[in-house]
């Protein structure tokens, strides 16, 4: 961190107003209707995707010359926040698309940027990330997924777990050890994995507490031979490529997490300005009046931290790392308590699947965990603070 505060840290311009209005209309005409099907049928949203798809906001970071929009990153956190708001595994299909191929923006040759990225921008594939494997959640660097060359190709074997949209994305972001006697963190290599390779396949859905509309299944690789011009960056960058990635995409986890708290607020202040109680309306009631005065100022903080987070993840500032793992850390507690907080308001009618909160309630959990345990956050942003 510099210490030093900067009160210009980003700035709403009426672009960005205008955009989300546009992503709210969207996400409330063509998303939120489905989104307890999908739940209940832990289905992937296609309808969500088809929508994202034909209003350019499915992978909306993807520059401009790559056939993107290139939204900046305030702009990607905005529309992934509204589309959390409706449905928060919906909002997966374009948090995702950035997470996969951020390292391709971040480290791959023009060629392989040239490949890949345009078919996303298209919304013609979306694009998976396969970092954590069963023994090697938080510690990443632990992964036992192996790549040899092979001439002039390598050959992959090994396994990847919770894989977002696995089975769905043509293409997957793969990180596997390169040079098993080489330098912990010095010797894992990215590469570009194709769904149609032979040898790749995929586990059976997990079966999940939330987030229920996005497939999470595992990686399983069997002598997948990948061509030499398919690798991320260089041949042992892989690590350092893909814990940046993590510094910029957390901050779109914090924005999931900060449209499902919204989502479940809104619904919330709907419901007790309407049930009656002992004659009154419970939004009467001081105690109901604080708690949702506590949840509104919780998630705004939230929201500014993100929106700080994106400025700096947009600018490439040296201290993205602190606020990104701040951002994140910090939204998604704010979301779980808010969406429990939104289930006691409701009553026993928070508790049942007639309304949407208690779907939201589930969602937010995962906020705490993927990309970085809460705990994991701790850890980065002690040790950005330690180094002074």
């Amino acid at each position: 961190m510099t210490g030093n505060p900067s009160f210009d840290l980003f700035k709403i311009s009426e672009d960005h107003e205008a955009l989300r209005e546009a992503i709210r209309s969207i996400a409330e005409d063509k998303i939120a209707p489905f989104a307890a099907a999908v739940d209940e049928e832990a289905r992937y949203p296609q309808e969500a995707h088809d929508a994202l798809v034909a209003s350019d906001f499915f992978a909306p970071h993807i520059p401009e010359e790559y056939d993107g929009v290139g939204a900046d990153a305030l702009a990607t956190c905005i529309v992934i926040e509204e589309v959390a708001r409706a449905d928060a595994s919906a909002s997966l299909i374009p948090a995702v698309n950035k997470l996969g191929t951020m390292p391709l923006i971040l480290g791959a040759s023009e060629e392989v940027k040239a490949k890949y990225l345009p078919p996303v921008a298209r919304g013609e594939s979306t694009f998976s990330y396969g970092l954590s494997e069963r023994e090697a959640g938080s510690d990443t660097a632990s992964m036992k997924t192996r790549a040899r060359q092979d001439g002039d190709d390598w050959v992959l074997n090994g396994q990847k777990s919770w894989i977002t949209n696995a089975g769905v994305s043509e293409y997957y972001t793969v990180l596997a050890v390169t040079d098993p006697e080489g330098k912990r963190g010095s010797n894992v290599t990215a590469f570009v994995v194709e769904k149609s390779d032979e040898g790749f396949g995929f586990g059976e859905k997990e079966r999940k507490l939330g987030i229920k509309g996005s497939p999470t299944r595992e990686l399983h690789f069997d002598n997948v031979r990948i061509p030499g011009d398919r690798v991320v960056g260089g041949v042992g960058e892989g690590l350092k490529i893909a814990l940046r990635t993590l510094d910029h995409t957390r901050v779109t986890i914090g924005a999931q997490a900060v449209g499902i708290a919204q989502g479940a607020l809104d619904f919330a202040i709907g419901y007790v300005k309407e049930r009656k109680q002992f004659g009154s309306r419970v939004a009467d009631f001081q105690g109901i009046q604080f708690m949702l005065a506590d949840m509104a100022m919780e998630l705004e903080a939230a929201r500014q931290m993100v929106y700080v987070a994106a400025a700096k993840s947009e600018r490439g500032d040296k201290d993205l790392p602190f606020f990104g793992a701040a951002a994140k850390c910090y939204a998604s507690d704010v979301a779980m308590k808010v969406t429990t907080d939104a289930v006691q308001l409701l009553g026993g009618s928070g508790y049942v699947k007639d309304f949407p909160v208690e779907r939201m309630m589930r969602d937010a959990k995962i906020t705490q965990i993927y990309e970085g345990t809460n705990q994991i956050q701790r850890v980065v942003m002690a040790r950005q603070l330690l180094k002074g």
